[in-house]
Parts: C-alpha cells; structure tokens; sequence
C-alpha cells in the first residue's frame, strides 16, 4: 500500500490529454505527476527510471501499444500500477489489458475526482472494480469464452474454501472489502485476510486478476 504522495506516470500519445490530466491530477494534494510518455516503449523505460506508484496508461500508442507495454511493466515486478485509460468502455484491448496485469481501467472522459479517486484506489492496492462500466466489460469478454472452463482453473480454485470462493465471486461482482464484509457479516479484517489468501493460493498479482479468473472459471456468470 503506498502512504504519503501518489507518485503518477502518464502515458498517452496525445499532447493534449497528457497535459489535461497533469494539470487535474497536479492539483490533488497527495499526487504528484512525476513524468509523461508518449508511446508504450517510453512509458516502460520511464516506469524504471521514475518507479512511479500508478501508470495511467492508453492502450492505443506507437512503436509499443499500452497492452505490450502493461505485460512488460507487471512481468518486471515492480511496485508500479497500472490504470488503463480508454476512450470506449468497450475497448476490445481493455480486457486482455486486465489479464496482462492492469489493475483497472478508467475513461478518457471520466471527472477529475474520478480520476483522482481512481489512482488512489490502485495506489492503495485495491482494483478499480467498482464502476458497472467494468463489471459489463468483464463479463462481456467473458462472454467471448466457449466451451467449459480451463482445467487449469478448475484445479486451482478447487483449493480454495467455500468461504474463499464466495469472498472470490463477491470480489468479482465488483464489492469492496466492507461491502463484503457487511454481506457475509464478518469483519472487514477477516475479508483482507481472505483475499490475501486467495491470491497467494491462485497466484494472482491483485483483485482485477481476481475477478477475470472468477468469470473464465465460470463461478460468475456473465451478465
């Protein structure tokens, strides 16, 4: 979890959106725009000069897109996340973004406080899962999945409890640890320590990978 400032990269190939998002974010008391790159392959080298806390990254970029560049940043293990930025709350890269390792999405057009509330809550660790917008993107390229789940996920989540395979479907409805928490009539403590688990078990980098596993394992149903 990161305390203090909200270190920020932006990447976007458009001067314009760059300089916007700067702007909004740099008037937020706890983040700070610590660089800007123009294409994926400059937002992968800056992410290790700077090793900023959150990457608002777009998908569509030059010379290396903001998907390839999202694998490349999860796969060296850094403290960095990554929020995707889209113009469409369809975008047919935002899912396979998600399973590279985004920790949730935003659009380009989303309000200064949504932005700002988005970087914190992938700051904090948390995914940006809540919005209905990303609920119904999931599922939809859930949708796109045919035959039966991978055997692959069936084993996996099979070691899970009963309790963490509820916690794991509520994870992928899209509720936050207190909404959990009240459904299930537990302390929100008792959910942190689950979910905890649950990645450990399933080897999951965080809650957005989560909850693409629950709808490809078909513990959620699309819809």
């Amino acid at each position: 979890m990161t305390t203090g400032t909200i270190r920020v990269l932006i990447a976007d190939d458009q001067m314009m959106v760059r300089e916007g998002f700067s702007v909004l974010l740099g008037a937020m008391p706890d983040i700070e725009v610590v660089g800007e790159a123009v294409n994926g392959r400059e937002a992968v080298e800056r992410v290790r000069e700077l090793a900023p806390d959150v990457v608002l990254m777009d998908i569509r970029m030059p010379e290396l897109n903001g998907l390839e560049a999202t694998r490349e940043i999860v796969a060296a293990d850094g403290a960095a996340k990554v929020l995707v930025l889209t113009t469409f709350d369809l975008d047919e890269y935002v899912y396979q973004a998600l399973r590279a390792g985004a920790s949730g999405f935003l659009l380009k057009d989303a309000s200064a406080r949504q932005l700002a509330e988005g970087v914190r809550v992938v700051a904090s660790g948390e995914a940006l899962l809540a919005p209905s917008v990303t609920k119904r993107l999931i599922a939809e390229f859930a949708k796109l999945s045919t035959g039966l789940r991978p055997a692959s996920h069936a084993q996996a989540y099979g070691d899970l409890t009963e309790r963490e395979t509820e916690v794991l479907v509520l994870i992928a409805k899209g509720l936050s640890n207190a909404e959990i928490a009240t459904r299930l009539v537990v302390a929100e403590s008792t959910i942190k320590t689950h979910v905890s688990r649950i990645l450990v078990k399933l080897g999951l980098r965080d809650r957005t990978q989560a909850a693409v596993f629950a709808y490809e394992a078909r513990l959620v149903t699309p819809g």
